[in-house]
């Protein structure tokens, strides 16, 4: 396994195809280094003795220890601990831990590519190529990101019938050694440090659709491949300095006639396994979910607590009454992610079958807790923010800047007039103001806010998918009996 050190060595190393706001930058720039550090948690935590039973797991490949970031699931235990992994490394980057993207692909690519190449009865090697990236990717302890929302162009209509093929990542070209592709994928978070970047379908696929049932890995950095990414910074502070500097990147991938040679293609014209793909990307991701948003409730509790105390209303019952929100939806989110792990199976749910086997054994969480878990929380993160907009007041939103706190002409005035609870030094109720006005007002919160509204599939998906899997003609005859109605 590699260090955080070897993690940077490398991406410092690799071909500049990263675009920052006009500039072609390394992936090392100042700029990237809270992403980068923030990544890095994966890598320093898998030896301290307090995270590493979580962190570390046991190759089904190999036999050897491997970052469980790279970790095919084999067992309810191991979709157990890849959520209180997510939930307790979010807590310590205090946000997204930003490496589950690669886990929630390999795991998707793991069944699909298994199934593609038993439905072409030994005619494609999928799977056969699939370990060996896997295999190389466990031992090199590489980070991936999953690139799926295509752009879409006109949503109304399906990638075969938009004005643009090009809209929907597709295949332009076929050769005896490849393929070509050519698209753009958005919203790939931290794939401008990422070593390697997994591609899978964004949506189920007409049988006519085969071009668009595409599902690749490629290094980051591969030729005919482009970033152009956004950094999520917060303001730095040179003397009230955050206890951790989180950081966050989204890249729009753009594949420019990229070759990929078939031991790269884990699918290919496939469009019912497509689909599937896409389906189990967001559902393995949505059980990271679980994981992340806990965490997240973690957080907001915390930072909701703290603004009371300092405003100095912490016993009020309204206080109360709001804190126990941020615990309900938190603790629902998590039980039903929990629940997912331990209903779940080598199944994956087909509509109008049911749950049926699906792929070489490695287990899937059961699709309705995800969809419940990360539906209830998704819809919560707006809320949660107005209530701690409620409690904190004002403040974050007219807070001085650092340096006014530095100035010897307004600094103490400053500290006068800012303090509200006497039992609280006036030092640590300006590094909280700042850290709620991170949250609120920044650029960067906001963004954040959108992202864990949206992130792994809008609530409107996971509503889709919800009804459509859940059984409701059996509830619907459940009640029929005791009403008495005969059809």
């Amino acid at each position: 396994m590699r260090t955080k050190k070897q993690f940077i060595e490398r991406l410092g190393k690799m071909r500049r195809n990263v675009y920052y706001d006009g500039n072609l930058i390394d992936r090392t720039d100042e700029l990237q280094m809270a992403t980068i550090n923030t990544t890095g948690l994966t890598f320093d935590l898998a030896g301290d003795p307090v995270y590493k039973d979580l962190l570390l797991a046991k190759s089904h490949i190999t036999g050897e220890t491997i970052n469980r970031f790279t970790h095919i699931h084999q067992s309810k235990e191991d979709l157990h601990k890849k959520q209180d992994m997510t939930r307790e490394l979010c807590k310590v980057a205090g946000g997204c831990i930003q490496r589950c993207m690669g886990i929630d692909a390999s795991n998707a690519i793991n069944a699909i590519s298994y199934e593609a190449d038993k439905a072409n009865k030994g005619a494609t090697e999928y799977y056969k190529n699939w370990l060996k990236w896997l295999e190389r990717f466990q031992k090199e302890d590489l980070v991936g990101c999953c690139a799926q929302t295509d752009v879409k162009g006109d949503r109304m209509k399906r990638p075969s019938q938009q004005k643009d093929p090009d809209l929907y990542v597709r295949v332009v070209e076929r050769k005896s050694n490849g393929i070509v592709v050519r698209g753009c994928k958005v919203h790939n978070s931290e794939a401008s440090i990422a070593d390697e970047i997994l591609v899978v379908p964004t949506r189920a696929l007409l049988p006519e659709e085969k071009d668009w049932a595409v599902a690749f890995a490629v290094p980051s950095d591969w030729e005919g491949v482009k970033q152009v990414v956004t950094i999520h910074n917060l303001r730095d502070r040179k003397v009230y300095k955050k206890g951790f500097m989180q950081g966050a990147t989204d890249s729009y991938t753009i594949f420019d006639n990229c070759f990929i040679p078939w031991e790269r293609v884990f699918i290919c014209g496939e469009t019912i396994h497509g689909a599937v793909g896409a389906l189990l990307f967001a559902l393995f991701h949505r059980h990271s979910y679980s994981g992340c948003k806990p965490a997240l409730g973690d957080l907001m509790l915390g930072t909701v607590a703290l603004a009371a105390e300092y405003n100095g209303i912490q016993k009020a019952p309204h206080v109360k009454d709001k804190l126990a929100e941020i615990i309900r939806v938190a603790e629902l989110g998590y039980a039903a992610g929990f629940t997912a792990s331990e209903l779940g199976k080598p199944e994956v749910y087909m509509p109008g079958v049911g749950f049926v086997p699906y792929g070489p054994g490695s287990y899937i969480p059961n699709s309705i807790y995800c969809n419940v878990g990360r539906c209830l929380t998704g819809e919560a993160v707006y809320r949660e923010a107005e209530i701690l907009c409620d409690i904190a007041g004002g403040i974050p939103a007219t807070f001085p800047h650092e340096a006014d706190f530095l100035n010897p002409e307004t600094r103490d005035l400053l500290k006068k007039y800012t303090m509200r609870n006497p039992d609280v030094k006036v030092d640590n109720a300006i590094k909280l103001w700042m850290h709620v006005g991170d949250l609120l007002c920044s650029a960067t919160g906001g963004i954040a806010l959108v992202g864990n509204y949206h992130g792994g599939g809008s609530p409107v998906m996971e509503s889709i998918a919800i009804t459509t899997q859940y059984d409701i003609e059996a509830r619907k005859k459940l009640v029929k009996k005791i009403a008495g109605i005969q059809d």
